[in-house]
């Protein structure tokens, strides 16, 4: 079987997890912690990082720190995997769910900027001025934008939107380590940026994370948090309600490994890339995830859309292929379906049923990859055959 995604750990990870375990740092003390958020921070062109156990509790410390309560809404786009929504309910705030782009499937920032045009009225709350939806009076504390997978929008025109009416921007750069647009790094756009390195990122931590800001009481108290609101070393006193939320020293050891091998494994990615585009252009009805000029892309997980989506799906997989349909949009799952959605043609429904992700990995071979490519062309050339 090729895998989907699986991490590339060929660097010092055995050496730097020995070392926690010879010492006996192992928990949420020790050396690797700090190496590791500083090595991200550092990476994404932001002055601070914070770690912690995953993508989702990142996104979810950052919404509490920008102020998100059960009375606001937060913006984000339809598609995207749900980890994102989930962060927002955790808040009790309300999503408001944004259709995508049919070309590059980041938001719409059209369709945003008109939504907002049409159902926003400004209120001053104590001295600072916000953006308050007239239908449900809830304010619109902040926006989303996730950089689907490792794509970027237009991050300017998003900040003007944000700016003009007065909305946090927290990145879920959850997919987009590695990722520029106009040579500025995912996660540095915003109040805060969140990173993923679950294991089927490009680098792996197992399960963890890092909130990175530019702001330092911020990033103090990002890590408070994270650690139950300790404040002191010696007695057990906490100031306010905390999360256990920190990552542990071997879980960072691994990430200090797979940062030092992360500009190679990048190389991997973006080769892997460009193979598959040449190789499947004008192959049957595939069309690619559209990037903007600007933007380098991390390339994360190859993806393209087919109307032979199923098919395909199930005709790889039997061929010991992995690949997976993309992810249902959120205005289609129960739990979400009552929050508004903003969509003129629904693009998020035709990218989800067309949509199909290939193996991808950081270390997938060039003969895994021309398997690939064969296995999908002679699919196509079955089905154009039967269709004739």
């Amino acid at each position: 079987m090729i895998p989907l995604s699986v991490p590339q750990l060929a660097g010092n990870e055995w050496k730097y997890v020995k070392d926690c375990l010879d010492t006996g740092w192992i928990s949420s003390a020790g050396s690797y912690v700090s190496q590791f958020e500083q090595l991200v921070a550092d990476y994404a062109g932001v002055k601070y990082g914070v770690a912690c156990m995953n993508g989702t509790v990142g996104l979810h410390i950052a919404q509490i720190l920008s102020g998100v309560t059960s009375e606001d809404h937060v913006i984000a786009p339809n598609i995207t995997f749900i980890a994102t929504l989930n962060a927002i309910k955790y808040t009790g705030a309300s999503p408001i769910l944004i259709d995508v782009d049919p070309q590059n499937w980041q938001m719409d920032l059209e369709l945003l900027e008109s939504f907002l045009q049409e159902n926003v009225v400004f209120k001053e709350v104590e001295g600072k001025i916000y953006s308050f939806n007239k239908e449900t009076n809830k304010r619109i504390k902040a926006i989303m934008p996730v950089h689907v997978l490792g794509n970027i929008g237009d991050m300017e025109q998003l900040q003007e939107i944000a700016t003009s009416y007065h909305i946090d921007i927290i990145e879920d750069s959850t997919e987009a380590l590695g990722s520029l647009y106009k040579g500025k790094h995912a996660g540095s756009f915003g109040k805060f940026g969140v990173f993923s390195f679950n294991g089927n990122k490009i680098i792996s931590t197992g399960g963890g994370g890092v909130i990175v800001t530019n702001d330092e009481a911020l990033a103090q108290k990002a890590k408070h948090l994270t650690t139950q609101a300790k404040v002191s070393t010696m007695e057990y006193l906490h100031d306010e309600v905390g999360y256990n939320y920190r990552l542990v020293n071997v879980l960072a050891a691994i990430g200090v490994a797979q940062m030092e091998q992360f500009p190679i494994l990048l190389e991997n990615k973006k080769r892997m890339d460009s193979y598959y585009r040449s190789e499947l252009s004008g192959i049957g009805d595939i069309e690619f995830q559209m990037v903007l000029p600007c933007v380098e892309a991390n390339c994360w997980l190859f993806t393209f859309k087919t109307k032979y989506m199923r098919l395909l799906l199930d005709y790889l997989n039997l061929n010991d292929i992995q690949s997976r349909p993309f992810w249902v949009p959120m205005n289609q799952l129960e739990m979400f379906e009552d929050d508004i959605y903003v969509t003129k043609s629904n693009n998020s429904l035709e990218i989800y049923n067309t949509s199909i992700s290939i193996p991808s990995s950081a270390g997938i071979t060039k003969a895994e990859m021309a398997r690939v490519v064969q296995t999908i062309k002679t699919f196509y050339s079955r089905i154009y055959i039967t269709k004739k």
